[in-house]
């Protein structure tokens, strides 16, 4: 076998192949994976200020839910905000904001925050039509806040904006 002083055998460094333009995916491994979902739990976990001092029984949850992101908020029946939190304030970050699974980490944290704010019941909100929708909802319920209604606020145009001119080919 010949010798080629100008190539390192360095095994340590991953390998890259010339993919000419192929997509690079990348897998992470089983640490990296469980020090990610970690970071997340204790982010949702976090010390919650309570912003009122008089306890509150009832409220309103809105959930906007985006293709990019799930964002919860708080406020009480005058519509002044208590608490609000989101995917990417938990600590997810890029695509997996919009996942059904960061949007139940996030009512999760809500849930949190508002047994240690004193609010029981909270009529829920919903606007937007991203992937964290159902998740929300479902998580909200499951964690102990009782629902007193549930609302589909989400805008719909009646006429909407004028299309496009036609295409001439």
């Amino acid at each position: 076998m010949l010798e080629k002083p100008w190539v390192r055998e360095e095994s340590h460094l991953p390998r890259r192949h010339n993919t000419m333009g192929k997509k690079h995916i990348i897998t992470k491994t089983e640490d990296e994976l469980l020090k990610e979902r970690e970071r997340v739990e204790a982010k949702v976990e976090k010390e919650i200020k309570a912003g009122v001092s008089q306890k509150i029984k009832e409220g309103r949850v809105y959930i906007s839910s985006s293709y990019n992101n799930t964002i919860i908020t708080l406020t009480n029946l005058k519509g002044d905000v208590l608490y609000w939190t989101s995917a990417g304030k938990i600590g997810f970050k890029g695509t997996k904001k919009a996942t059904p699974f960061a949007a139940s980490k996030v009512a999760e944290a809500m849930v949190q925050a508002a047994k240690k704010m004193g609010i029981e019941k909270a009529a829920v909100l919903i606007k937007g039509i991203g992937s964290g929708r159902e998740s929300a909802l479902r998580s909200l319920a499951a964690r102990g806040l009782e629902v007193a209604s549930i609302k589909d606020v989400t805008p719909i145009p009646h006429n909407g904006c004028r299309p496009p001119k036609a295409r001439r080919v």
